[in-house]
């Protein structure tokens, strides 16, 4: 096997892990979990602070426009994970997109190059 096809099998091998990956994914959401916790002045002692919460909130973008909606701890832990999710679908599809390119470049022909020339100095 030439070094040129031991590349090429490297790639189709990491291509098809990708692609497994995929096969692999869970629940996919955008968007961000903010957990905020509220503090206000204690109405029974007035010299002391109460904290209400934690609150969990969604944030992503719909049609251009912010979209938050509150959420219980429990929907706040599968909406982290979905998120996750998301992010690591991202990074496989860019990877896939890299190793597409290398493997077509290496496996079809393309327009010959021309012979650059040295340009000569303007007159």
């Amino acid at each position: 096997m030439t070094k040129k096809e031991k590349k090429l099998d490297a790639l189709l091998r990491r291509y098809a892990q990708a692609r497994r990956h995929l096969a692999q994914t869970g629940w996919l959401l955008q968007g961000t979990i903010t957990e905020r916790t509220i503090r206000r002045e204690d109405p029974e002692r007035p010299a002391r602070h109460k904290d209400y919460g934690p609150y969990y909130q969604w944030t992503w973008k719909r049609e251009g426009k912010t979209v938050t909606v509150n959420l219980t701890p429990r929907q706040a832990q599968a909406y982290r994970e979905a998120i996750g999710s998301h992010q690591g679908l991202e990074k496989t599809l860019q990877e896939m997109r890299s190793l597409s390119r290398k493997i077509l470049e290496a496996t079809l022909p393309g327009v010959k190059k021309r012979r650059s020339t040295p340009r000569s100095a303007p007159a």
